[in-house]
């Protein structure tokens, strides 16, 4: 606070002495406001988050092609239960690929006919803005066969009989998942069906450098230094995006001015920007008996917040007509939940989970904060709608979550939890039912017994 109040001086003094060159004021520099236009705190705020919304994307991007070697237009078929990265899906079937084109060539991406289960073939943006999810219920005159992915206002050669997709730029994430259901073989049979057709010649960009940071320490003021070339490598379709870019480019000009300027964002980067966006993080979007969801996911209107919050927590989200997530990280009384307490999740019988899908549900258990599954004899992670779960007499249904087995409930309707350890829970949703949609329906309350 003490260096924030300096620093607020220095700023005042420049302006009441009108300064039209730089000079030393002890140690410090005085900025030549004459010229520069300073921003407030809050504009130094939104211009962090909304940069910070592109940096980690970007950042994934690093990852997959530097560091992973994944390279683009190459399919990565993660296997089935596998439990070795964070978050892991293990209901689905998934493969994924970075994909890259150019204005002259069109990638085609090969999906397979599938029925009696659900798919998707989820296409995201620079910004992690979902742009079409490639599926029977929004292709129904083509859910299967070739799709050309194509640069939105280019014309590149592509089949007679392949349905066209605009992309907003050439490089794109596709995401696609297979419903596991009773045949999980089949399903990976069908995952590995999924392919790529990729012509010869295209220009692929290499990722754009970064500094390195984590989801503890996120990028402090330096998140300025490449602003303009961050801005520039890949469009943005939100409604406000030319007013962000604006107060970016006036944040960027002010952190250009000056050593003062420049400790100063970082000042407010570090003491407001990042401990503000830390909390919301962890209690963001609309909140009931223990759950937390976001209803902007996948398609952000001009909400940057939920957007860099949702990349930062869970990059790649679907939007929430394919795939609604339900967070929970405390009980109904907002205790933080742990491994040694019993919880029970009691759905009353008119408000059973697999009456509010069109495709299924699940529940899946992680240890925090690294979000992996938890061990245990087991080999038990989850709960879903094939689970074998046995309802009580009423007719309502009952998920206890115990470290050990509590008397008089099925086996089956137990999932074990990490003894003296917290824990948070994902509720799945595929195909939600308006009422899931609208925020009508929330999974029942996380109840400690």
């Amino acid at each position: 606070m003490k260096n924030t109040i300096i620093a607020l001086l220095v700023i005042s003094t420049c302006i009441a002495c009108n300064q039209s060159t730089q000079t030393r004021a002890g140690n410090s520099t005085v900025i030549d406001t004459s010229t520069t236009t300073i921003p407030t705190d809050q504009e130094i705020i939104d211009a962090w988050t909304y940069l910070y919304g592109r940096y980690l994307v970007i950042q994934q991007e690093n990852i997959d092609i530097n560091k992973e070697k994944v390279g683009y237009n190459k399919i990565k078929y993660n296997p089935i239960g596998s439990a070795a990265f964070v978050n892991p899906n293990l209901d689905v079937a998934c493969l994924e690929a970075w994909i890259a084109t150019d204005s002259s060539h069109a990638v085609i991406l090969n999906v397979p006919r599938i029925t009696g289960r659900y798919y998707t073939a989820q296409l995201l943006d620079g910004w992690g803005e979902v742009i079409t999810n490639i599926n029977e219920h929004n292709y129904p005159k083509h859910p299967y066969g070739k799709f050309a992915l194509v640069i939105k206002g280019t014309n590149p050669s592509i089949p007679s009989d392949a349905a066209c997709i605009n992309l907003p730029a050439g490089k794109i994430k596709m995401l696609a998942r297979v419903e596991l259901k009773d045949s999980p073989a089949k399903a990976v049979k069908l995952q590995k069906q999924f392919t790529l057709t990729v012509p010869e010649g295209i220009r692929i960009d290499s990722p754009l450098a970064i500094p390195d940071f984590t989801p503890g320490k996120p990028i402090g003021g330096e998140i300025f230094d490449k602003a303009d070339m961050v801005i520039a490598s890949y469009p943005d379709l939100m409604p406000k995006a030319p007013q962000m870019k604006d107060i970016v480019r006036k944040v960027t000009v002010y952190a250009n001015s000056g050593t003062t300027a420049r400790q100063y964002i970082d000042s407010v980067i570090k003491a407001k920007a990042i401990p503000e966006f830390l909390a919301d993080a962890k209690g963001f979007g609309t909140q009931n008996g223990g759950w937390s969801v976001s209803y902007a996911a996948g398609h952000f209107g001009n909400d940057i917040l939920a957007r860099a919050i949702i990349n930062y927590g869970g990059l790649w989200a679907n939007e929430i007509k394919e795939a609604i997530y339900f967070v929970g990280l405390t009980d109904s009384n907002k205790e933080l939940l742990n491994g040694s307490n019993v919880y029970e999740i009691k759905f009353p019988a008119m408000q059973l989970p697999d009456s509010m899908v069109n495709a299924f549900w699940s529940v899946t258990l992680y240890s925090t904060p690294d979000y992996r599954v938890v061990d245990n004899s087991l080999k038990r992670y989850g709960r879903n709608n094939i689970s074998g779960m046995k309802m009580n007499a009423d007719g309502s249904l009952s998920i206890v979550l115990a470290p050990t087995m509590p008397k008089n409930i099925p086996q089956a309707n137990w999932l074990p939890t990490p003894m003296g350890k917290g824990f948070a829970l994902t509720f799945r949703m595929y195909a939600a039912k308006p009422d899931v949609l609208s925020g009508n329906w929330f999974p029942a309350p996380i109840e400690k017994k």
